[in-house]
Protein backbone atom coordinates (compact mmCIF):
# COMPACT_ATOMS: atom_id res chain seq x y z
CA UNK A 1 0.00 0.00 0.00
CA UNK A 2 1.35 3.45 -0.90
CA UNK A 3 2.21 6.00 1.73
CA UNK A 4 -0.52 8.31 0.39
CA UNK A 5 -3.27 5.75 1.16
CA UNK A 6 -1.88 4.38 4.42
CA UNK A 7 -3.78 5.08 7.60
CA UNK A 8 -2.01 7.12 10.33
CA UNK A 9 -3.09 4.75 13.11
CA UNK A 10 -1.28 6.62 15.89
CA UNK A 11 -2.85 9.92 14.91
CA UNK A 12 -6.30 8.35 14.58
CA UNK A 13 -6.04 6.90 18.09
CA UNK A 14 -4.95 10.30 19.42
CA UNK A 15 -7.86 12.23 17.93
CA UNK A 16 -10.27 9.44 18.87
CA UNK A 17 -9.31 9.61 22.56
CA UNK A 18 -9.27 13.42 22.63
CA UNK A 19 -12.56 13.54 20.73
CA UNK A 20 -14.44 11.18 23.06
CA UNK A 21 -13.13 12.96 26.16
CA UNK A 22 -13.86 16.42 24.75
CA UNK A 23 -17.39 15.56 23.63
CA UNK A 24 -18.22 13.98 26.99
CA UNK A 25 -16.90 17.06 28.82
CA UNK A 26 -18.89 19.44 26.62
CA UNK A 27 -22.26 17.82 27.23
CA UNK A 28 -24.01 17.26 30.54
CA UNK A 29 -23.77 13.46 30.51
CA UNK A 30 -25.58 12.74 33.77
CA UNK A 31 -27.01 9.47 32.43
CA UNK A 32 -23.49 8.13 31.97
CA UNK A 33 -22.74 8.86 35.62
CA UNK A 34 -19.38 7.66 36.87
CA UNK A 35 -18.25 6.62 33.38
CA UNK A 36 -18.65 10.19 32.12
CA UNK A 37 -16.71 11.42 35.13
CA UNK A 38 -13.69 9.21 34.47
CA UNK A 39 -13.71 10.02 30.75
CA UNK A 40 -13.94 13.79 31.10
CA UNK A 41 -12.55 14.88 34.48
CA UNK A 42 -8.93 15.41 33.41
CA UNK A 43 -9.49 17.01 30.03
CA UNK A 44 -12.14 19.26 31.58
CA UNK A 45 -9.55 20.83 33.90
CA UNK A 46 -6.59 21.05 31.50
CA UNK A 47 -8.18 21.44 28.03
CA UNK A 48 -5.43 23.81 26.89
CA UNK A 49 -2.84 21.04 27.30
CA UNK A 50 -5.05 18.63 25.35
CA UNK A 51 -5.34 21.31 22.66
CA UNK A 52 -1.55 21.63 22.56
CA UNK A 53 -1.21 17.86 22.20
CA UNK A 54 -3.77 17.88 19.40
CA UNK A 55 -2.00 20.68 17.51
CA UNK A 56 1.42 19.06 17.87
CA UNK A 57 0.09 15.65 16.79
CA UNK A 58 -1.59 17.20 13.77
CA UNK A 59 1.56 19.11 12.82
CA UNK A 60 3.63 15.93 13.07
CA UNK A 61 1.14 14.00 10.92
CA UNK A 62 1.24 16.76 8.30
CA UNK A 63 5.04 16.86 8.26
CA UNK A 64 5.22 13.10 7.83
CA UNK A 65 2.69 13.19 5.01
CA UNK A 66 0.11 11.09 6.83
CA UNK A 67 -2.84 13.35 6.03
CA UNK A 68 -3.03 12.94 2.26
CA UNK A 69 -6.17 12.63 0.17
CA UNK A 70 -9.80 12.58 1.24
CA UNK A 71 -9.10 10.59 4.41
CA UNK A 72 -6.53 13.14 5.51
CA UNK A 73 -8.94 16.02 4.92
CA UNK A 74 -11.61 14.28 7.00
CA UNK A 75 -9.16 13.78 9.85
CA UNK A 76 -8.14 17.45 9.68
CA UNK A 77 -11.78 18.53 9.86
CA UNK A 78 -12.34 16.28 12.88
CA UNK A 79 -9.22 17.69 14.56
CA UNK A 80 -10.40 21.24 13.88
CA UNK A 81 -13.80 20.52 15.47
CA UNK A 82 -12.08 18.99 18.50
CA UNK A 83 -9.89 22.08 18.81
CA UNK A 84 -13.00 24.28 18.84
CA UNK A 85 -14.45 22.07 21.58
CA UNK A 86 -11.25 22.30 23.63
CA UNK A 87 -11.26 26.08 23.29
CA UNK A 88 -14.83 26.11 24.62
CA UNK A 89 -13.76 23.96 27.60
CA UNK A 90 -10.93 26.42 28.21
CA UNK A 91 -13.36 29.34 28.08
CA UNK A 92 -15.61 27.65 30.66
CA UNK A 93 -12.68 26.99 32.96
CA UNK A 94 -11.46 30.59 32.78
CA UNK A 95 -15.03 31.87 33.25
CA UNK A 96 -15.01 30.41 36.78
CA UNK A 97 -13.12 33.53 37.94
CA UNK A 98 -15.96 35.82 36.88
CA UNK A 99 -18.56 33.54 38.48
CA UNK A 100 -16.70 33.39 41.82
CA UNK A 101 -16.08 37.15 41.74
CA UNK A 102 -19.78 37.80 41.20
CA UNK A 103 -20.75 35.62 44.17
CA UNK A 104 -18.17 37.32 46.38
CA UNK A 105 -19.38 40.76 45.30
CA UNK A 106 -22.94 39.74 46.12
CA UNK A 107 -21.82 39.13 49.70
CA UNK A 108 -19.86 42.35 49.95
CA UNK A 109 -16.46 40.67 49.58
CA UNK A 110 -13.68 41.32 47.12
CA UNK A 111 -11.31 38.86 45.47
CA UNK A 112 -7.84 39.99 44.54
CA UNK A 113 -6.80 39.59 40.93
CA UNK A 114 -4.15 37.04 41.86
CA UNK A 115 -1.68 38.44 39.37
CA UNK A 116 0.57 36.31 37.18
CA UNK A 117 0.60 33.44 39.69
CA UNK A 118 -3.12 32.86 39.39
CA UNK A 119 -3.05 32.57 35.59
CA UNK A 120 0.44 31.29 34.78
CA UNK A 121 0.65 28.32 37.15
CA UNK A 122 -2.43 26.49 35.78
CA UNK A 123 -1.29 27.29 32.25
CA UNK A 124 2.15 25.70 32.44
CA UNK A 125 2.12 23.41 35.49
CA UNK A 126 -1.31 22.35 36.79
CA UNK A 127 0.10 19.72 39.17
CA UNK A 128 -0.75 20.68 42.80
CA UNK A 129 2.74 20.39 44.25
CA UNK A 130 3.33 21.71 47.74
CA UNK A 131 5.06 25.16 47.74
CA UNK A 132 8.46 25.52 49.35
CA UNK A 133 7.20 27.68 52.21
CA UNK A 134 4.74 25.02 53.37
CA UNK A 135 5.70 22.03 55.48
CA UNK A 136 3.73 18.79 55.74
CA UNK A 137 3.85 16.67 58.88
CA UNK A 138 2.37 13.38 57.71
CA UNK A 139 0.85 10.23 59.13
CA UNK A 140 -0.10 11.53 62.58
CA UNK A 141 -2.47 9.12 64.40
CA UNK A 142 -5.75 10.24 65.91
CA UNK A 143 -6.90 6.68 66.65
CA UNK A 144 -5.71 3.08 66.60
CA UNK A 145 -7.08 2.04 63.19
CA UNK A 146 -4.58 2.30 60.27
CA UNK A 147 -6.98 4.66 58.47
CA UNK A 148 -7.13 7.03 61.41
CA UNK A 149 -4.22 9.15 60.26
CA UNK A 150 -3.92 12.79 59.32
CA UNK A 151 -1.47 15.24 57.80
CA UNK A 152 -0.79 18.76 59.03
CA UNK A 153 0.20 21.53 56.62
CA UNK A 154 1.73 24.66 58.07
CA UNK A 155 4.03 27.51 57.12
CA UNK A 156 7.73 26.83 57.62
CA UNK A 157 7.93 30.00 59.68
CA UNK A 158 6.94 28.56 63.04
CA UNK A 159 6.26 32.03 64.44
CA UNK A 160 3.19 32.41 62.22
CA UNK A 161 -0.19 31.50 63.68
CA UNK A 162 -3.60 31.37 62.10
CA UNK A 163 -6.99 29.66 62.08
CA UNK A 164 -7.37 25.90 61.63
CA UNK A 165 -8.82 24.13 58.57
CA UNK A 166 -9.90 20.49 58.95
CA UNK A 167 -10.45 18.82 55.57
CA UNK A 168 -12.01 15.44 54.64
CA UNK A 169 -11.56 13.82 51.22
CA UNK A 170 -14.23 12.32 48.96
CA UNK A 171 -14.59 8.89 47.41
CA UNK A 172 -18.13 7.74 48.17
CA UNK A 173 -17.05 6.65 51.64
CA UNK A 174 -15.39 3.63 50.01
CA UNK A 175 -12.22 5.00 48.44
CA UNK A 176 -9.92 8.03 48.31
CA UNK A 177 -7.11 9.37 50.44
CA UNK A 178 -6.24 12.67 52.06
CA UNK A 179 -3.54 13.42 49.46
CA UNK A 180 -5.62 13.53 46.29
CA UNK A 181 -8.15 16.36 46.48
CA UNK A 182 -8.13 19.75 48.13
CA UNK A 183 -4.37 20.18 48.01
CA UNK A 184 -4.42 23.57 46.30
CA UNK A 185 -6.70 24.90 49.06
CA UNK A 186 -4.59 23.33 51.82
CA UNK A 187 -1.37 24.74 50.36
CA UNK A 188 -2.89 28.18 49.82
CA UNK A 189 -4.15 28.58 53.38
CA UNK A 190 -1.04 27.05 54.95
CA UNK A 191 1.07 29.55 53.01
CA UNK A 192 -1.00 32.29 54.68
CA UNK A 193 -0.25 30.96 58.15
CA UNK A 194 -3.21 28.65 58.68
CA UNK A 195 -2.76 25.25 60.31
CA UNK A 196 -4.40 22.85 57.84
CA UNK A 197 -5.34 19.27 58.71
CA UNK A 198 -6.21 16.72 56.02
CA UNK A 199 -7.52 13.45 57.43
CA UNK A 200 -8.21 9.90 56.34
CA UNK A 201 -11.10 8.02 57.91
CA UNK A 202 -12.45 4.47 58.01
CA UNK A 203 -14.18 3.40 54.78
CA UNK A 204 -16.95 1.13 53.58
CA UNK A 205 -17.64 -1.74 53.74
CA UNK A 206 -15.63 -2.13 56.94
CA UNK A 207 -17.14 1.05 58.40
CA UNK A 208 -20.55 2.68 58.28
CA UNK A 209 -21.96 6.14 58.82
CA UNK A 210 -21.52 6.00 62.58
CA UNK A 211 -17.83 5.22 62.17
CA UNK A 212 -17.32 7.93 59.53
CA UNK A 213 -18.89 10.58 61.74
CA UNK A 214 -17.08 9.30 64.82
CA UNK A 215 -13.79 9.69 62.94
CA UNK A 216 -14.78 13.22 61.91
CA UNK A 217 -15.46 14.09 65.55
CA UNK A 218 -12.17 12.50 66.60
CA UNK A 219 -10.24 14.58 64.06
CA UNK A 220 -11.96 17.75 65.25
CA UNK A 221 -11.16 16.85 68.84
CA UNK A 222 -7.55 16.14 67.84
CA UNK A 223 -7.41 19.55 66.15
CA UNK A 224 -8.83 21.22 69.24
CA UNK A 225 -6.18 19.58 71.44
CA UNK A 226 -3.15 19.59 69.13
CA UNK A 227 -3.45 22.23 66.39
CA UNK A 228 -2.02 24.85 68.71
CA UNK A 229 1.29 23.00 68.63
CA UNK A 230 1.35 23.55 64.87
CA UNK A 231 0.52 27.25 64.97
CA UNK A 232 -3.25 26.90 64.87
CA UNK A 233 -5.71 29.09 66.75
CA UNK A 234 -8.21 26.48 67.98
CA UNK A 235 -10.84 29.13 68.69
CA UNK A 236 -11.19 29.45 64.90
CA UNK A 237 -11.73 26.01 63.35
CA UNK A 238 -13.14 25.63 59.83
CA UNK A 239 -14.43 22.25 58.59
CA UNK A 240 -14.21 21.40 54.89
CA UNK A 241 -14.63 18.47 52.56
CA UNK A 242 -15.17 17.29 49.00
CA UNK A 243 -18.05 15.02 47.88
CA UNK A 244 -18.45 12.44 50.69
CA UNK A 245 -16.21 14.65 52.82
CA UNK A 246 -18.62 17.53 52.16
CA UNK A 247 -21.51 15.25 53.13
CA UNK A 248 -19.71 14.50 56.38
CA UNK A 249 -19.02 18.20 56.88
CA UNK A 250 -22.64 19.22 56.32
CA UNK A 251 -23.94 16.53 58.68
CA UNK A 252 -21.49 17.62 61.37
CA UNK A 253 -22.08 21.36 61.23
CA UNK A 254 -25.88 21.04 60.98
CA UNK A 255 -26.14 18.68 63.94
CA UNK A 256 -27.33 20.54 67.05
CA UNK A 257 -24.41 21.40 69.34
CA UNK A 258 -23.98 19.40 72.53
CA UNK A 259 -25.29 21.14 75.66
CA UNK A 260 -21.79 21.90 76.93
CA UNK A 261 -20.60 23.22 73.55
CA UNK A 262 -21.19 26.86 72.59
CA UNK A 263 -23.74 27.25 69.74
CA UNK A 264 -22.98 28.74 66.35
CA UNK A 265 -23.35 32.43 67.06
CA UNK A 266 -22.14 34.83 64.41
CA UNK A 267 -22.23 37.72 66.86
CA UNK A 268 -19.72 36.44 69.39
CA UNK A 269 -16.16 35.25 69.16
CA UNK A 270 -15.88 31.49 69.76
CA UNK A 271 -14.57 30.17 73.03
CA UNK A 272 -12.20 27.16 73.02
CA UNK A 273 -14.25 23.99 73.41
CA UNK A 274 -13.69 21.22 75.92
CA UNK A 275 -11.07 18.77 74.69
CA UNK A 276 -13.57 15.87 74.86
CA UNK A 277 -16.34 17.69 72.95
CA UNK A 278 -16.61 18.54 69.29
CA UNK A 279 -15.24 22.08 69.07
CA UNK A 280 -17.34 24.85 67.65
CA UNK A 281 -17.04 25.15 63.87
CA UNK A 282 -16.58 28.76 62.81
CA UNK A 283 -17.36 28.10 59.11
CA UNK A 284 -17.79 25.23 56.65
CA UNK A 285 -16.65 24.64 53.06
CA UNK A 286 -18.49 22.02 50.96
CA UNK A 287 -17.06 21.25 47.51
CA UNK A 288 -19.30 19.30 45.11
CA UNK A 289 -21.26 17.89 48.06
CA UNK A 290 -23.26 14.69 48.04
CA UNK A 291 -26.38 15.16 50.20
CA UNK A 292 -28.32 11.91 49.80
CA UNK A 293 -29.19 9.36 52.46
CA UNK A 294 -26.43 6.97 53.43
CA UNK A 295 -26.21 3.70 51.52
CA UNK A 296 -29.13 1.35 52.19
CA UNK A 297 -31.09 3.83 54.29
CA UNK A 298 -34.60 5.02 53.58
CA UNK A 299 -37.00 7.67 54.82
CA UNK A 300 -37.70 5.63 57.95
CA UNK A 301 -34.13 5.98 59.25
CA UNK A 302 -33.89 6.83 62.94
CA UNK A 303 -30.69 8.86 62.62
CA UNK A 304 -30.73 11.45 59.82
CA UNK A 305 -28.10 10.69 57.19
CA UNK A 306 -28.89 13.55 54.82
CA UNK A 307 -28.21 17.21 55.66
CA UNK A 308 -31.66 18.09 54.33
CA UNK A 309 -33.22 16.35 57.35
CA UNK A 310 -31.34 18.57 59.82
CA UNK A 311 -32.29 21.98 61.15
CA UNK A 312 -30.32 24.63 59.21
CA UNK A 313 -30.57 27.13 62.04
CA UNK A 314 -27.46 25.47 63.49
CA UNK A 315 -25.42 26.18 60.37
CA UNK A 316 -22.28 28.29 60.60
CA UNK A 317 -21.30 30.43 57.60
CA UNK A 318 -21.08 28.03 54.63
CA UNK A 319 -19.35 28.04 51.24
CA UNK A 320 -20.79 25.59 48.69
CA UNK A 321 -19.33 25.04 45.21
CA UNK A 322 -20.54 22.60 42.56
CA UNK A 323 -20.18 22.06 38.82
CA UNK A 324 -23.23 22.20 36.55
CA UNK A 325 -21.79 19.30 34.48
CA UNK A 326 -21.17 17.01 37.46
CA UNK A 327 -22.22 13.53 36.28
CA UNK A 328 -21.46 11.78 39.59
CA UNK A 329 -23.43 14.06 41.93
CA UNK A 330 -25.99 16.16 40.02
CA UNK A 331 -25.79 19.90 40.60
CA UNK A 332 -29.40 19.87 41.78
CA UNK A 333 -28.18 18.35 45.07
CA UNK A 334 -25.93 21.33 45.78
CA UNK A 335 -28.76 23.68 44.92
CA UNK A 336 -31.00 21.88 47.41
CA UNK A 337 -28.37 22.11 50.13
CA UNK A 338 -27.86 25.80 49.44
CA UNK A 339 -31.58 26.56 49.56
CA UNK A 340 -32.04 24.45 52.70
CA UNK A 341 -29.27 26.25 54.59
CA UNK A 342 -30.05 29.67 53.17
CA UNK A 343 -33.69 29.40 54.22
CA UNK A 344 -32.97 28.68 57.87
CA UNK A 345 -29.57 30.14 58.72
CA UNK A 346 -28.83 33.71 59.74
CA UNK A 347 -25.21 33.26 58.63
CA UNK A 348 -23.70 33.85 55.22
CA UNK A 349 -24.28 31.08 52.67
CA UNK A 350 -22.15 31.39 49.55
CA UNK A 351 -23.13 29.25 46.57
CA UNK A 352 -20.88 29.02 43.51
CA UNK A 353 -22.19 27.08 40.50
CA UNK A 354 -19.29 26.50 38.13
CA UNK A 355 -20.04 26.39 34.38
CA UNK A 356 -18.90 23.14 32.78
CA UNK A 357 -17.29 21.75 35.94
CA UNK A 358 -17.21 18.02 36.65
CA UNK A 359 -16.84 16.21 39.95
CA UNK A 360 -13.40 16.42 41.63
CA UNK A 361 -12.52 19.76 40.04
CA UNK A 362 -10.16 20.35 42.99
CA UNK A 363 -7.76 17.51 42.11
CA UNK A 364 -5.59 19.64 39.79
CA UNK A 365 -4.24 23.18 39.96
CA UNK A 366 -6.53 24.33 37.16
CA UNK A 367 -7.90 27.80 36.47
CA UNK A 368 -11.27 26.65 37.79
CA UNK A 369 -9.85 25.26 41.01
CA UNK A 370 -7.67 28.34 41.49
CA UNK A 371 -10.77 30.53 41.16
CA UNK A 372 -12.66 28.47 43.75
CA UNK A 373 -9.71 28.61 46.15
CA UNK A 374 -9.57 32.39 45.83
CA UNK A 375 -13.30 32.46 46.56
CA UNK A 376 -12.82 30.32 49.67
CA UNK A 377 -9.99 32.61 50.80
CA UNK A 378 -12.28 35.62 50.40
CA UNK A 379 -15.07 33.81 52.24
CA UNK A 380 -12.75 32.95 55.12
CA UNK A 381 -10.97 36.30 55.26
CA UNK A 382 -13.16 37.69 58.07
CA UNK A 383 -12.77 34.51 60.14
CA UNK A 384 -10.81 36.48 62.71
CA UNK A 385 -14.08 38.31 63.42
CA UNK A 386 -16.88 35.84 62.75
CA UNK A 387 -19.47 38.61 63.03
CA UNK A 388 -18.32 39.92 59.65
CA UNK A 389 -19.35 36.64 58.03
CA UNK A 390 -23.00 37.28 58.86
CA UNK A 391 -25.13 38.06 55.83
CA UNK A 392 -28.53 39.32 56.81
CA UNK A 393 -29.76 39.35 53.21
CA UNK A 394 -28.56 35.80 52.52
Amino acid sequence: MSRETSMPIGYIITILIIGVCTFTALIRATRLGILAFYVSVVINEIPHLAALLLVLSTALALVEGDLQGTGGIILLVIAALELVGLLELTRRSIRAHAVVNAVAAGHGAEISGGGVRLWLRPLVFPVPLRPGNVRRIGGLPYGEHPKQRLDVYRHRNSDLTGPVLVYFHGGGYSSGTNRNEGRVLLHRLAAQGWACISANYRLRPEAGLDEHLADARSVLQWANSNAGIHGGDVSRIVMAGSSAGAHMTALTVLTPPEPHSPPHDAKSRPEPADAEAVPRIAAAVCLYPWIGRYFGRGEDESQPSTPLALDPSNAPPMFIAHGDHDSWVPVEEARELHEHVRAGSSNATWYVELPGAQHSFDALHSWRNAAVVEGVVAFLRPIGDVAELTDSSR
